[in-house]
């Protein structure tokens, strides 16, 4: 009997210390824990949950800035695709669903073995990472593009109503009668109407022309100079930096003129082309 009481009080205190070793385990080592049957502390789960928390909330982070990238993305686009794009183009873009087709790829929709949910967002994180940094590069691109396109003259150089009253190439000269070429356009507009430059560059001259009146002429990109001619004031001044759609001067009748007009050319590599053509669509 006392060899019997003897080993149910060892079994007792077995139990006892098997009991106080696990507690032991799962609050200084709960690696151990898990070795020992998949047992978490509240501390270590809260910390595992604060975790997922982090790199879901890092990732929605990401994705909203990508957003935000996105919708920049289509802002440039539009006014690119404003500014470059013809008329006649522009009525070719898709809009119906009619005529579509191609080659039948199935989506893969096996499932794939199960992974670590750390690992999963960690991946996530990272895909977005990549995703996010291949929109900042496209954004990059079309803002170039943008200040590329903005930087050539194919705005329209005046700001209000007007009237194209003389086209470029031979015309009757209004003064001799006699066949003469027209190196620019005529816009016939009310005196003080805005002058305003067809593209970002560098004034290289405003001043006083007798053939001209009072004159403009900005220095742009790739060898492009527009002119601005029989202005009734100028607004701005030699070596000036401008913006498509800054002020130059005031519509007037100014030099070798018969009535207020804005007479615009535009210059490539010193040769006159017809303005026309710079416009990216119809006007």
């Amino acid at each position: 009997m006392a060899v019997g009481i003897f080993a149910a009080f060892l079994i007792a205190v077995g139990g006892i210390l098997h009991f106080v070793g696990l507690r032991i385990a799962i609050e200084a080592r709960p690696e151990l824990a898990r070795a020992m049957g998949g047992v978490l502390t509240q501390a270590e789960q809260d910390k595992i949950e604060e975790s997922y928390k982090e790199r879901l909330r890092l990732i929605q982070e990401k994705l909203q800035a990508t957003t935000d990238e996105i919708t920049q993305i289509q802002k440039l686009k539009d006014r690119f695709m404003e500014m470059a794009t013809p008329a006649a183009v522009k009525s070719q873009i898709p809009t119906s669903t009619s005529g579509r087709g191609g080659p039948l790829k199935l989506v893969d929709n096996k499932n794939k073995a199960p992974v670590d949910l750390i690992d999963a967002l960690d991946e996530s994180l990272q895909d977005v990472n990549e995703f996010k940094r291949s929109v900042a590069e496209i954004n990059a691109l079309w803002a170039k593009q943008l200040t590329w396109l903005n930087s050539l003259p194919t705005g329209t150089p005046i700001k209000g109503a007007y009237n194209l009253s003389s086209g470029y190439g031979l015309r009757i000269d209004p003064f001799t009668q006699a066949m003469a070429r027209h190196e620019g356009l005529d816009f016939s507009a009310s005196v003080g109407t805005p002058i305003v430059a067809s593209a970002a560059g560098v004034v290289s001259r405003s001043g006083w022309d007798s053939q001209y009146g009072n004159v403009v002429e900005v220095n742009h990109a790739e060898g492009f100079k527009t002119r601005y001619a029989h202005a009734s004031q100028l607004v701005v001044r030699v070596g000036q930096t401008v913006k498509r759609g800054d002020v130059l001067a005031k519509v007037g009748n100014t030099g070798r003129s018969t009535g207020p007009h804005l007479h615009y050319e535009v210059i490539k590599a010193g040769a006159h082309i017809n303005p026309v053509n710079m416009f990216p669509k119809n006007r």
